[in-house]
């Protein structure tokens, strides 16, 4: 595809996933106006204030400070008095415009360095003109342009520069990394201010003249309609001013059927729920159970894999002619997103407009949901992307903004509906649980030459339910010679869907514990045995896609935590260390972990010692710091804490006191360490997580000899 770019939009919103480049387009053409505005992103004005938009969904992964560092760096510009200006949501002009997969930073950040750089060439251009000297002989820093001894602000020149054809983007010179002034500094973010001051602006604190205030009350029963409600006695209740059946859509994860009732107050909404009576239709959903899952799954384990996802080499032969056999059972449950921000969304439709103002991972489905629901034009309608207080996948459906633009639609006015943890919890698009059967063979050296895992999940129609899967490349695949993956799936109707570091943060408690088993069913040192494990460094998989990984590079921050840690030094009874690895959303990490398992069972995190690795530069070392010691603590309480259980089809958990969150005194002290070897950037959101619960459950065989191979963990088993 063919695109003029604008000078004002200049390109580069962000390349996509499929390997394109978006182009920031304006079908206006610049004025003078617009003076000031070089590309989508930067905007000089005279006085020399410089703006910069920040286009990426802020879930608290730092993305509003670092890419706009990014553009800042290039540009030459004064950070201290750079304004960063959140968009809306607008993919033409912007690109992808989404948190999540630890995308953000390996999408944007070579485009936004030409951002910068092409802004800036923009500027010196222009200077050079109205100076009468050659371009090279103007140099910039702190938002000046210099020559010799004359030197000015970007301001006054920023009116020609907007009027100046954008340079080809592949043409315009960025800098070399070691001349970087503010990429690789600790910076605080653009927002900790105003967080810490209470004045920040979440979803939930969206004010929109003539709003009114919903609550929307749907079944545990995913599925089920509603037949009939008592919605004159809800009318009846205090500050409520209508209630009425939301009919639902009869598709898969469409609009769901309830109760909206519409109210002057969060509170009033709340409370008149109270007195809601509902009777629903039966739904498919209703033999959902944790106890028949279990039963099924049980049962699935003596027989073959209803789906071969993997073989090579000769599996049989090789456990047959093993000097060792070890077979172990992983489990892990359902587990909930939890973000600290309730679910919510306000919305307002005129005609066949819609104005949204969401705390959204992912606008652009969101956008054409409400499109579909509602019938209306995609471009209708506006998302304005509020800060989200909290999202680790769970933002990424947009299922809530739907029902606000329904309800909003039906009341006439704006609408804020605000859901309850106990929404939050049973109407969740949770992580699934699953199984793995595992087993393996030594040889007489020690060194795995077999590996079979029929791994149970659960889907629907023979497919694997939203983040359930696993892939035919996923690790120890290309690792093991003789190796075998298959899996059955049990049915599910109740939604799920992408939890922080989807899947891997399942899957790296499960092999990194086997392969923990392994070590000391092989008489070896659990670090030389992974060592040995990885063999050699290389590139497992197709180098071109994003699923391969370089064993070097995980051997490396192997090393690196091991040495953080001091590993195999001597330690008092009942306490010892686990270590563990995992490669995840294009990151290496390991983590050393040190526990103290007192006679009464009680686990003690002494330290926790991490090693990353997210390519050659760390934008900002503070929000790094930031992310991977929050994927510890969030793997941490997940790990002790988090199970979602099944009942006649319904959740059967409803607030903090069933999922409690970890709290500050049992926070241990974190020691991080990033790697920096010369490959591209990539991000952080997600690859700090997996590697948690199996050094944890490692520490806790070495201080005590009892194995947990089940999530979460049931610390009864290690009373002395």
């Amino acid at each position: 595809m063919t695109v003029e770019i604008s000078r004002r939009n200049f390109l580069f919103a962000s390349a996509a996933l499929s390997g394109g480049l978006y182009l920031g387009l304006s079908p206006e053409p610049v004025t003078a106006a617009e003076a000031g505005q070089l590309n989508a992103f930067v905007v000089i004005t005279p006085e020399n204030r410089i703006r910069i938009m920040a286009p990426n969904p802020e879930v608290g992964q730092g993305i509003r400070t670092s890419l706009p560092m990014v553009i800042a760096e290039e540009l030459d510009a004064d950070w201290a008095t750079v304004e960063i200006v959140p968009t809306i949501a607008d993919a033409k002009v912007y690109g992808r415009q989404v948190a999540g997969g630890s995308q953000a930073m390996p999408t944007h950040y070579e485009n936004m360095r030409r951002v910068g750089a092409a802004a800036r060439a923009m500027i010196v251009q222009a200077a050079a003109t109205a100076w009468g000297v050659p371009v090279a002989e103007l140099t910039t820093r702190g938002a000046m342009v210099m020559h010799g001894q004359r030197r000015a602000p970007y301001g006054q020149f920023a009116a020609a520069a907007a009027a100046l054809p954008a340079p080809d983007p592949a043409s315009v010179k960025v800098k070399d990394p070691k001349d970087f002034r503010l990429i690789g500094t600790f910076q605080t973010g653009v927002n900790n201010r105003t967080i810490v001051a209470g004045k920040q602006g979440y979803g939930i604190d969206a004010v929109v003249p003539g709003m009114i205030h919903a609550a929307f009350h749907k079944s545990g029963v995913q599925g089920a309609k509603v037949k009939s409600a008592n919605l004159d006695a809800v009318k009846a209740q205090a500050g409520v001013r209508d209630a009425f059946i939301v009919p639902g859509t009869d598709e898969y994860e469409g609009l769901a059927s309830g109760v909206a009732i519409l109210a002057d107050t969060t509170w009033h909404a709340q409370r008149a729920r109270s007195a809601l009576k509902v009777e629903w239709s039966d739904s498919p959903a209703a033999f959902q159970s944790s106890a028949a899952w279990a039963k099924m799954a049980a049962e699935a384990r003596g027989k073959a894999p209803a789906m071969p996802i993997h073989a090579a080499g000769d599996v049989g032969s090789a456990m047959t002619g093993a000097a060792k056999r070890l077979s172990a059972t992983y489990e892990y449950p359902f587990i909930p997103h939890v973000p600290l921000e309730p679910i919510n969304c306000t919305a307002h439709v005129v005609g066949d407009k819609v104005e949204i103002w969401a705390p959204t991972q992912n606008p652009e489905p969101g956008r054409a949901a409400v499109a579909k629901t509602l019938g209306v034009p995609p471009e209708n309608i506006t998302i304005h992307m509020l800060r989200v207080g909290g999202g680790f996948g769970r933002r990424l459906q947009n299922d809530y903004m739907v029902e606000a633009a329904w309800i909003a639609r039906a009341a006439g006015r704006p609408v804020k509906l605000t859901w309850t943890r106990e929404d939050d919890v049973t109407q969740d698009f949770l992580r699934p649980g699953g199984w793995h059967y595992l087993e393996a063979g030594l040889d007489a050296a020690g060194r795995c030459v077999a590996w079979d895992n029929h791994f149970i999940s659960y889907g629907r129609d023979g497919k694997f339910a939203r983040a359930a899967g696993i892939g035919p490349t996923d690790f120890p695949a290309g690792i093991v010679d003789n190796f075998r993956l298959g899996a059955t799936v049990l049915p599910l109707i109740h939604t799920t869907g992408f939890l922080r570091a989807p899947a891997n943060n399942a899957f790296g408690f499960v092999t990194q514990g086997f392969i923990d088993e392994l070590a000391h069913a092989a008489g070896k040192d659990p670090l030389d045995f992974r060592r040995e494990f990885l063999g050699p460094a290389r590139i497992i998989g197709d180098p071109n896609a994003r699923g391969s990984y370089n064993t070097g590079r995980m051997r490396a921050v192997l090393d690196k935590a091991a040495a953080m840690a001091g590993w195999g030094r001597k330690l008092p009874a009942r306490q010892g260390m686990g270590i563990a690895f995992h490669f995840s959303h294009l990151g290496y990490f390991a983590n050393v972990i040190e526990v103290a398992v007192s006679p009464a069972g009680d686990v003690k995190v002494v330290k926790i010692w991490v090693a990353g690795d997210i390519g050659r530069q760390i934008v900002n070392p503070a929000g790094a710091l930031n992310q991977v010691q929050g994927s510890v603590l969030d793997a941490l309480g997940a790990c002790r804490n988090h199970a979602v259980t099944f009942a006649d089809g319904a959740v059967e958990q409803r607030n903090f006191g069933d999922l409690p969150l970890i709290r500050m005194d049992e926070v241990p002290p974190i020691e991080v360490a990033m790697l920096t070897p010369d490959y591209a950037v990539t991000g952080l959101g997600e690859p700090a997580y997996p590697a948690v619960a199996p050094a944890l459950a490692n520490a806790i065989f070495a201080a005590t000899g009892v194995r947990l191979r089940k999530l979460p963990f049931d610390l009864t088993q290690l009373k002395a």
